[in-house]
């Protein structure tokens, strides 16, 4: 728990904003910031409310919270409109199922004869307690974002309107991916929490994650 490394997430979060763009904002030297992020000082009562309602969190989040989730691991922190287009899809409930599902999904493209597929893939909440609790067992679904001019025989065809996304771009993903995907989707969550964004599930996938060595997760925005 650090206020200084806190503020220097917060700032990363917010357009990777600088030390004296931050000192211009609150009035302040950038030497300050600088004491600030290094611990050696910390501002007073009127700067750090004011620093709250800049980055849209608590006193609690600035000084007490661990919010530093984001490391060398997360880049590319950005919103952009992903173009309109086609899927066919596969669920699976198990214990392990993304690679379940996404090898289904590859049977499928190799069977299309196309190299290089766009394949995304989610989890999903249509899973009881007991599954969960005492199986063990989760549910995913994998996509295949369909090709100009491909139809898959004997699949549904789902489609998807041009949106808005939060995403971030992850490097080695699996080196520790219990840790390191869900702290995509954290870093993430706050990143639209400091920019004003709001998440929206209405028509649209609510977040999905591409398939790779590396790897781009996406969050809905309204």
């Amino acid at each position: 728990m650090s206020f200084g490394k806190n503020l220097q997430f917060l700032r990363r979060l917010r357009g990777n904003m600088t030390q004296e763009d931050l000192a211009e904002k609150m009035n302040i030297s950038r030497q300050t910031v600088s004491k600030w992020e290094l611990d050696t000082a910390q501002p007073e009562m009127d700067k750090a409310i004011e620093l709250c309602g800049l980055f849209n969190c608590s006193l609690d989040n600035l000084f007490r919270d661990d919010m530093v989730i984001c490391s060398e691991v997360y880049t590319n922190l950005r919103v952009e409109t992903v173009p309109a287009f086609r899927y066919i899809k596969h669920a699976v409930i198990s214990a392990i199922p993304e690679g379940d599902a996404i090898d289904r999904i590859f049977t499928i493209v190799r069977n299309c004869g196309v190299e290089k597929p766009r394949v995304i893939g989610w989890g999903f909440s249509n899973v009881s307690q007991e599954q969960i609790s005492v199986f063990n067992m989760h549910g995913y679904e994998a996509a295949w974002v369909l090709p100009e001019g491909i139809v898959p025989p004997d699949m549904e065809i789902h489609k998807q309107s041009a949106h808005k996304y939060a995403a971030v771009h992850i490097e080695n993903p699996f080196e520790n991916p219990f840790v390191t995907i869900p702290n995509a989707y954290n870093t993430l969550m706050e990143y639209m929490h400091v920019n004003g964004l709001e998440r929206t599930e209405k028509d649209v996938i609510p977040c999905f994650e591409t398939d790779g060595e590396s790897m781009d997760v996406y969050i809905a925005c309204k």
